[in-house]
């Protein structure tokens, strides 16, 4: 049963992009466009806390849009497939910034899911992609609401985790 609640942002009409943060975004650009196709749309940056002007509270620019204080970054947005958008983000600064990925369990992780029409195809393909690492399965629901749908877990060359879906086959 489809529950929703009565009120809504106002105005809301659907998802206009998924953010990712690379280490290499030169890098990151040549992977997406490689194995899903994406073309850059623009690039923007760097933005630098310690060139741009603080804040009227005397917060720096960074810490006040992006919620990194001392940040240096740049980003580049892709367009993957017909209805996402894909912005990628390096961060140069802060010094301190973790270099980990969340594991799926802890908070603040992700995932990026890319329906397909045929789950076997798109992992074979996957496979001789160099960088993209692919987990076990494909999982296949057999019972329930997702009953026909098969799925499976890849991770990008920076530990990034994306899923595959197939509905129905």
């Amino acid at each position: 049963m489809l529950r929703r609640n009565k009120e809504m942002l106002p105005g809301f009409s659907n998802v206009d992009h998924v953010g990712l943060t690379v280490p290499d975004l030169e890098a990151a650009v040549r992977f997406y466009c490689d194995v899903f196709g994406c073309a850059e749309l623009f690039r923007m940056g760097p933005f630098d806390a310690q060139l741009l002007p603080s804040m009227p509270d005397g917060r720096d620019w960074s810490d006040a849009h992006v919620n990194v204080a001392g940040a240096r970054f740049s980003f580049i947005m892709l367009q993957m497939g017909p209805n996402l958008m894909l912005e990628l983000f390096q961060y140069d600064r802060p010094a301190n910034r973790r270099t980990q990925l969340p594991r799926n369990c802890d908070l603040g992780s992700h995932h990026l899911a890319l329906k397909v029409q045929n789950l076997d195809k798109a992992i074979e393909y996957l496979k001789q992609r160099p960088g993209v690492t692919m987990l076990e399965g494909p999982i296949v629901v057999t019972a329930g609401p997702c009953a026909g749908m098969r799925v499976i877990y890849f991770l990008d060359p920076w530990g990034n985790q994306m899923e595959l879906v197939e509905f129905n086959r």
